[in-house]
């Protein structure tokens, strides 16, 4: 099933989703390693005894925490393509929505960069980040093709294409740990023209 043909049902969250959102929520403001289990537990509204409950270790509640991202990525982006009835305007707002979280939300981009860095001795972080990169990049492949299709987008190539622009968007994000300019609220226009002449549609 196609990413724009999924309707994300609005249910309840259980208290594990909600301590994932929690522990999501801390780890962007300060830091993975900088978070105790207890503050997450507060956080939520329980005791560490009730995380333990739900999660055995830290490294559970932080697997948790990026599934509760990965989900959240795809609940946005569904809500904002939703909105859009072109091809070409389902992913103008898909990539402006991505700049806007990713790059701009200084707390996302933080985590994701944590990310990386536990992906180089962890290899269940590094398996979920590629499961989801994954989906992301079938994601704009999708939305990319049906412009192509309609004559709205001038790519000859999506899959290179939708590559080049999620290489760029990773590029931002990591030289805005020495350049924070690069990813500053005023930039986020020049950042989506940049990243949708890369799928050969203009701004």
């Amino acid at each position: 099933m196609r990413h724009d043909d999924v309707t994300v049902p609005a249910e309840p969250a259980s208290m594990a989703d909600t301590l994932a959102a929690s522990a999501f929520d801390l780890y962007s403001q300060r830091g993975i390693a900088r978070v105790r289990l207890d503050e997450i537990a507060a956080a939520a509204g329980v005791t560490k005894g009730s995380l333990y409950w739900h999660y055995r270790s830290k490294d559970e509640i932080v697997l948790a925490a990026c599934g509760h991202y990965y989900r959240s990525w795809h609940e946005q982006m569904a809500r904002e393509i939703k909105r859009a009835r072109s091809p070409s305007a389902k992913l103008k707002r898909a990539v402006r929505a991505s700049v806007r979280t990713c790059l701009i939300d200084e707390a996302n981009r933080t985590f994701t960069l944590e990310l990386f860095t536990l992906s180089l001795h962890d290899a269940d972080v590094r398996s979920g980040w590629r499961a989801f990169f994954d989906s992301v990049r079938i994601f704009y492949v999708d939305l990319l093709t049906d412009a192509i299709a309609s004559g709205e987008a001038e790519s000859r190539d999506a899959e290179a294409a939708v590559d080049l622009m999620l290489a760029a968007m990773e590029g931002y994000k990591l030289r805005a740990l020495f350049e924070p300019s690069l990813c500053a609220p005023s930039a986020e226009r020049r950042i989506c023209a940049a990243l949708l002449d890369q799928v050969g549609l203009a701004a």
